[in-house]
């Protein structure tokens, strides 16, 4: 992840819990999306691991996260009815007209719009259309930000490994 300049955390600090998550979340989002930058097409999906774990299935699959969490979450319509596979794993699997272009722009649309589905809530506000069943957004942002960061340390080091072949 790249260093912040030393006003964030004044920034951030300062702000209520709710922008506090909010900020910390739109970090990973933008540092996750950026995995993909100055790379080629090749690059990105280079399988690196043996899990379907690549750098273009990573931000593909930070999209699923966005709509499992803060759209069939907040709405409660189904993975079906969003196009969403029915597994994470499922998230990470490549079509051959993905590229690094369409995939960052899908996860910003994704970002987006997760903003604006929770806009109107409170940390305290439980949402209903999770699997787990009934959950407080602060438990979500929670969740979805250590998700964000196991990622982004995933991307970090597949990064590494192509740089460095």
């Amino acid at each position: 992840m790249p260093s912040y300049p030393p006003t964030f955390v004044e920034q951030v600090v300062a702000q209520p819990l709710r922008e506090q998550f909010e900020a910390f979340l739109d970090e990973h989002r933008a540092a996750l999306n950026r995995c993909l930058d100055g790379l080629t097409e090749e690059q990105a999906r280079r399988s690196l691991v043996a899990s379907r774990t690549t750098l273009l299935g990573l931000v593909k699959h930070a999209t699923f996260v966005e709509k499992v969490w803060f759209d069939e979450a907040v709405t409660c319509r189904p993975r079906t009815e969003l196009g969403l596979p029915a597994t994470a794993d499922d998230s990470f699997v490549l079509d051959a007209d993905d590229t690094i272009a369409g995939v960052q722009h899908a996860h910003r649309e994704a970002c987006e719009a997760s903003r604006r589905a929770t806009s109107t809530l409170g940390l305290d506000d439980i949402l209903y259309g999770n699997r787990r069943g009934p959950l407080p957004l602060r438990w979500v942002y929670l969740h979805v930000l250590r998700e964000l960061a196991q990622h982004c340390g995933h991307a970090d080091i597949l990064r590494e490994q192509l740089v460095h072949e």
